[in-house]
């Protein structure tokens, strides 16, 4: 249960990329940031050929995207992967859809709650797969450089439980 409920966490983390418009501006406006697989078409994607470009605005500076099916900003189904570098953290969140995350590599860690709090937090070492449901509270942080894979349908949308905690709003 504890695991369960930390990867949905975890999957509510990473889900904050944005709301569907804000995710548009961070990244689907960028010529880079294309879907790597037309729709309609097969894709198969070794990770030497992951085209990996700048994070959304909704995470913390240091996060890459590389989206590989759909477009996590418009209705319907997406694949994509972050790279999250050693030290990553994300602020408590909650995204308006359920939240699927593969870790690849690395070490994801997922708490739950409105307060960042490592102690009772779920470790998804890589090869783990978690989901949790819409609006979960949670929050997560990585060990060693991180890959993990979202997917889910769109679009995908993170809210910060503090709005002075969403990169967003900081001034640059």
């Amino acid at each position: 249960m504890k695991n369960a409920m930390f990867a949905f966490a975890l999957a509510m983390l990473f889900a904050p990329f944005t709301q569907a418009q804000q995710l548009t501006g961070a990244a689907s406006s960028e010529s880079n940031v294309a879907t790597q697989s037309p729709a309609g078409e097969m894709g198969i994607f070794p990770a030497t050929k992951v085209k990996w470009i700048d994070g959304p605005a909704s995470l913390p500076a240091g996060a890459k995207l590389a989206v590989l099916e759909g477009d996590p900003a418009k209705e319907g189904f997406f694949t994509m992967r972050l790279w999250l570098p050693d030290g990553f953290k994300v602020a408590p969140h909650w995204h308006p859809k359920v939240e699927h995350v593969t870790v690849i590599s690395g070490t994801f860690n997922l708490g739950m709650g409105e307060k960042f709090e490592q102690a009772g937090a779920s470790e998804m070492p890589a090869g783990t797969f978690g989901h949790w449901p819409a609006g979960m509270r949670h929050f997560a942080w990585v060990k060693g450089d991180t890959v993990i894979q979202l997917h889910g349908i769109g679009p995908w949308t993170i809210t910060y439980v503090n709005p002075s905690d969403d990169p967003r709003n900081m001034k640059k």
